[in-house]
């Protein structure tokens, strides 16, 4: 048995034991109230979360708007219902025990008035909010005006002096914690700076040092905690963290190890495919629509996605340098000019099947199916404005509804395939997120047999270390 001791957390002495927001759908109250009611601190995902009708059935989503901008606004109110629906369902399951926090995207589509919308009907329910992807400067500013605890996820000890410099300082009683997220470890969108090899993963340790020594210099107390995201599985591999005097208060966030619960909304499909995982099939990429690099089940999605990029000639519009070959693209037979050796290649895949030319941002081709084709530029048509900008569609949240770039059809519709995943058996032709420790599930002896934990038994084994 690890000696973990309680520490407080958003008001309140809980377990330093975090459950991982995690969108779409795949954390929700059911989730989060039963990982608070075990005397840790539940989050679900406000990201696009479920309602229900009074059977207690989700209510598919279906867009009504001839526009993105309309799609936007149902999307937006949609949000802010399901957000309530899913605090309160968490809080009624809690029990008043532990704490129920909410996970959002700074990089969603209209964060702000989400988090308001949410949080204005949520009073002394939901007790924190945690929110990465992208650099939260209004986080504290909107958390602290509902009297909400707030949680920035960062990388590095750079990223959240930024944010202290720019925008915390001024707000600092209610920092409740700095979620520090391995950007090599942790799965879905992952926080790699320009500076950073993906390749090259750097030790959690001594990044985490350095974030609790940028906290001390802007005068914070080592009672505000560090938690350790991404990577954590047996808290014995974690035992030199715990009372190190270089670290101050730590707590750990679990964001797979809570997908194989009985409380997990996700499918059985899903969870069946979690135990079949092996070393190395969760995997960095960057097709996310984001921009940011991701972790992610290499499955027939991303292989797909894969398979558009290597599929891939640049080309010029005339003539230029070794651009000499012309090739035909598109219906009306347009010429671009590819290199000898690319033309070839591009007559290879046309005759194996890719035979439509599909333009991208960076001046090149990539070759698909037809198939293929027409359902990128359905998904794209049909954008609902998920993201504050993404390069899939085009879309921004702006007064343009544009990123002013040519939509790039090496990516996908994220909020397609999130909902596509969460709401049914399909894993195999989805975007499966997953930490990188998931291959785990297939080798720890807990999970022998098909056995399947309740939140409560999940909390009771990870706190004898294993």
């Amino acid at each position: 048995m690890i000696s973990l001791k309680p520490i407080l957390i958003s008001g309140r002495e809980v377990l330093p034991l975090i459950e991982g927001g995690k969108g779409i759908s795949v954390s929700n109250g059911q989730s989060s109230g039963a990982w608070a009611a075990a005397g840790g601190v539940g989050t679900f995902s406000a990201v696009n979360a479920d309602s229900y009708d009074e059977n207690g059935n989700v209510i598919p989503i279906v867009y009504q708007g001839k526009t993105r901008r309309e799609r936007h606004e149902e999307l937006i109110q949609n949000a802010i219902k399901g957000g309530i629906t899913q605090a309160r369902r968490a809080y009624e399951t809690s029990n008043g025990n532990g704490r129920v926090h909410m996970n959002v995207l700074w990089e969603m589509g209209a964060v702000e008035p989400i988090l308001h919308g949410v949080l204005s009907q949520t009073k002394g329910i939901v007790h924190g909010v945690t929110c990465g992807a992208g650099m939260p400067f209004k986080l504290a500013e909107i958390c602290v005006s509902y009297g909400v605890y707030y949680y920035p996820i960062v990388s590095s000890g750079r990223a959240f002096n930024i944010l202290w410099k720019r925008a915390y300082s001024h707000f600092a009683d209610f920092l409740g914690g700095v979620v520090y997220e391995d950007p090599w470890l942790a799965g879905g969108h992952n926080g790699l700076s320009n500076s950073e090899d993906p390749l090259k993963p750097e030790a959690p340790f001594e990044r985490v040092r350095n974030l609790r020594k940028v906290m001390r210099e802007c005068g914070l107390s080592d009672a505000i905690p560090i938690v350790m995201a991404g990577g954590v599985w047996w808290l014995n591999e974690w035992a030199d963290w715990l009372n190190n005097p270089d670290l101050g208060s730590i707590s750990f966030q679990y964001g797979t190890r809570p997908l194989l619960t009985q409380e997990s909304p996700i499918s059985d499909a899903w969870k069946r495919k979690l135990v079949t995982l092996k070393e190395g099939d969760i995997f960095l990429n960057r097709f996310s629509p984001t921009g940011f690099y991701s972790s992610a089940v290499n499955n027939e999605f991303m292989r797909e996605l894969d398979g558009r990029s290597k599929r891939q000639v640049a080309y010029s519009v005339k003539p230029m340098g070794d651009h000499v070959a012309p090739f035909a693209v598109g219906a009306r037979g347009r010429l671009v000019y590819l290199t000898p050796h690319d033309k070839e290649m591009a007559e290879f895949w046309v005759s194996s099947g890719f035979i439509e030319a599909m333009r991208t941002p960076d001046t090149t081709l990539i070759f698909v199916t037809a198939e293929s084709e027409n359902e990128i530029l359905k998904d794209q048509i049909d954008c609902m404005g998920c993201l504050s900008a993404c390069k899939f569609s085009n879309w921004a949240q702006n007064e343009e509804g544009t990123t002013g770039k040519k939509a790039d059809p090496r990516s996908f519709c994220i909020q397609k395939t999130l909902q596509a995943i969460s709401h049914s058996d399909q894993v195999e032709n989805q975007l499966m997120f997953c930490g990188h420790q998931g291959y785990r599930f297939g080798q720890d002896p807990f999970y022998a047999n098909g056995f399947v934990p309740t939140v409560k038994q999940l909390l009771e084994q990870i706190q004898t270390g294993y």
